[in-house]
């Protein structure tokens, strides 16, 4: 860059010369040459990059700040209290040897004389007010306290950092470390806290659903961490605000992650308040992660089902009277009989609801030993079908039979038997029979389903299961589809990809899907009537039609996910919109009106996924923890609007019973030429910092090649350079 600057000039001052040399006027021509040169001679200099260099001599005391950690990481109890404070050395919160440190009073000698000006500061504190719902607490920035420090410190001398090192928002700390190492201030640290984990139970994670009905069970599942080298035999209790409660007995592994969930039953409408708690373990260090807050809604609900059915056979009775008698379940049945025709009495239909404003009211259909075909479904009817479940979130049963006539549902791109969640041979389509009975057998993701869940406690359901009547025939299922979740497989038989599944579930689109291989569920009854039989067909309504309930008004139906976001997850908004004759919304769209937990608002417009199921989607994102209100509605009808609340369940960043992090404050101490030192180490810091050096002068570099003044000169000069031209050529 310079020899290409310098040659510029000399290129310059050569046709400057010829100029000159060839004028007639050489006074005039020799001003404005050197003008020129001047002109070029500016440039050539600007791209060199030049800086102006101010030094500020220090005019106050010299400062010394010490930075105290806030955080609530800080109240974990893994400190040692040193020998100079205590001499029994006793165990304490990281944030208590903190205080002790500064009530000590370490700094006074600094002061003496005025030699240096002492400033305390503290960072990252919590919130005065935290909703414990919420699980939300601030996190530690080490990185913006650096900074602000030397920003508002001209003359600092050295900093003092109290903290574990657990950093988990904003920059990395070593960027403000490189700043002080570039103003030659050092940065010392005293690490506090211990560098193993201590012995812990974290109650860390609770994924209640947004909703449950009332005078069901509802399934709460939940995470708990464990630090302990030891496996732990405790319970979970769930209460309410009455003190009503239930518990499970669980156990813990050593050192891992224990997944698990309890049930709780919902005895009144609106809003509850519960607690999810363990007790404190013998050994346990951090008692205050061993409880979770959260609220969930109870509603009465009114479940449309629809039956659909060829022969009368044993398990079409008992599912027809264990619904019709459920007062949550509002039931039709199509029972089309290939010889007598269409099914008559209560509860029945006399033909499948061709309209699409009719069939979108059914929240479930079970589907019985029929297909396609003379006396059955049209390939239409079975499209419609498949619709409903993808589009409007509908379920759907299916309960195959002896005659194989499911074998015949289309399973081609819409074609309704691709929901089927299972592979079947095609060279048994009539089943497999046995002479002996053989029961079901739950597997792990069927033993903690809420589907699965016969028995009035967790504890009690698998000896149920071991006592219900078996089945002489199930379907000829060769395996599960991938994606598919398997409940419960056949207790005798299996074949080259292991036991035969033959209660399987899955989602297809918005819906969901469930395959029942047997047809002898009605059996269950014996000995105890319905209490099994009801129980499972009952739950099984209202797990499928769940999601498609989340917020239902009379034009319009809102569903999302996931259920409980946190804050930067994606939420995906679904609805369904209705004419005001319940046919799917044709024209328009719909509006959703977000209110984010700080108040602030936006509306934006869903986008329609498919025109014939008045099918609309859009997504938004979750920015804070908190209660989000969504209210929905149709852009032809403000009086269709429907509102529910969304809670974003946010994520603890300050994790009380983690080890420190040393290393972080090593970092920081190398980068600054500074030290890092524990509590009975502070005379050996005094020492230090009494040596060190007076702030230096500050040198505030001012770049010129940026700077707007010269460039405004440049231009000048050049004006008067093109106007001098034109009046040198004039006169």
């Amino acid at each position: 860059m310079t020899v290409l600057g310098v040659a510029a000039l000399i290129i310059v001052a050569w046709l400057c010369i010829i100029a000159f040399r060839r004028s007639l006027r050489p006074v005039r021509t020799g001003l404005l040459e050197c003008l020129r040169f001047l002109c070029a001679l500016i440039v050539v200099g600007l791209l060199w990059q030049p800086e102006w260099h101010t030094e500020v001599e220090p005019s106050r005391q010299p400062e010394i700040v010490i930075l105290r950690d806030g955080s609530a990481s800080m109240t974990t109890s893994d400190a040692k209290l040193p020998q100079p404070f205590d001499p029994r050395e006793k165990i304490v919160s990281r944030a208590e040897l903190a205080n002790q440190i500064l009530e000590s009073e370490f700094w006074k000698p600094l002061e003496a004389e005025g030699q240096n000006k002492i400033l305390l500061e503290e960072f990252s504190l919590p919130p005065a007010a935290e909703d414990p719902a919420l699980l939300t607490v601030r996190g530690t920035d080490i990185n913006a306290a650096l900074m602000s420090a030397l920003d508002t410190h001209p003359d600092l001398r050295a900093g003092i950092l109290l903290s574990d090192g657990d950093w988990n928002e904003g920059d990395p700390p070593v960027t403000a470390a490189q700043m002080f190492r570039q103003r030659g201030i050092p940065l010392f640290s005293i690490a506090l806290g211990s560098e193993t984990r201590l012995p812990d139970l974290d109650l860390r994670d609770v994924s209640a659903p947004t909703y449950g009905i009332v005078g069901e069970n509802v399934q709460i599942p939940f995470t708990i961490d464990s630090s302990l080298n030891r496996d732990v035999r405790t319970i979970v209790r769930i209460r309410d605000e009455n003190g009503i409660e239930r518990t499970k007995d669980i156990t813990i592994p050593a050192q891992s992650t224990y997944y698990d969930a309890i049930l709780w039953r919902l005895n009144k409408e609106g809003s509850t308040t519960l607690d999810l708690s363990i007790p404190f373990a013998n050994g346990e260090l951090v008692e205050k992660n061993n409880k979770r807050k959260f609220t969930i809604s109870g509603r009465q609900e009114n479940i449309r089902v629809l039956v659909i059915e060829t022969l009368p056979r044993w398990e079409f009775r008992f599912i027809r009277n264990a619904l019709s008698r459920d007062p949550g379940v509002d039931l039709d049945c199509l029972l089309l009989h290939p010889q007598l025709g269409p099914g008559d009495g209560p509860d029945y239909i006399q033909e499948f609801p061709e309209k699409l404003e009719d069939l979108q009211q059914y929240d479930v259909i079970f589907l019985g030993d029929i297909g396609v075909g003379q006396d059955q479904l049209t390939e239409k009817q079975a499209k419609l079908l498949k619709g409903l479940v993808e589009n409007q979130a509908s379920g759907i049963v299916f309960i195959p039979g002896p005659a194989g006539n499911q074998f015949t549902l289309p399973i081609g791109e819409d074609g309704l038997g691709s929901l089927i969640p299972v592979v079947l041979d095609d060279n048994k389509k009539i089943g497999i029979s046995e002479g002996t009975a053989s029961p079901l057998d739950l597997t792990t993701e069927g033993r903690s389903s809420l589907l699965t869940m016969l028995g009035d406690t967790e504890e009690d359901n698998p000896l149920v299961w071991r006592s219900l009547p078996g089945f002489f025939w199930h379907a000829p299922v060769i395996r599960a589809k991938s994606g598919a979740q398997v409940l419960a497989v056949h207790a005798n038989r299996r074949n080259q990809n292991g036991r035969i599944p033959l209660l399987v579930t899955s989602a297809a689109g918005n819906g969901k899907v469930l395959y029942l291989g047997m047809d002898s569920a009605w059996r269950w009854r014996r000995g105890v009537e319905d209490l099994y039989h009801y129980r499972f067909w009952g739950q099984v309504a209202r797990w499928m039609s769940y999601q498609r309930n989340m917020a239902a008004g009379k034009r319009v139906r809102l569903y999302f996910n996931p259920e409980r976001p946190k804050p930067g997850d994606i939420v995906t908004l679904n609805a369904n919109a209705f004419e005001k004759n319940g046919a799917p919304l044709e024209e328009g769209t719909v509006i959703i009106d977000l209110t984010a937990p700080n108040g602030t608002s936006q509306r934006f417009e869903l986008t329609r996924s498919d025109a014939a199921w008045g099918s609309f989607s859009g997504r938004f994102k979750v920015s804070a923890p908190g209660a989000w209100n969504i209210k929905a509605r149709t852009t032809d009808d403000a009086d269709s609007t429907i509102e529910t609340t969304l809670l974003a369940q946010g994520t603890r960043l300050e994790k009380t019973g983690h080890p420190a992090r040393p290393d972080v404050l090593q970092e920081l101490a190398s980068v600054t030429r500074g030290r890092v030192i524990t509590a009975d180490q502070l005379p050996e810091l005094l020492a230090e910092i009494q040596t060190l050096p007076e702030p230096r002068s500050l040198i505030k570099p001012l770049s010129l090649w940026s700077d707007w003044r010269l460039a405004a000169a440049l231009i000048a000069l050049l004006s008067f350079f093109w106007i001098g031209r034109k009046l040198n050529g004039t006169f």
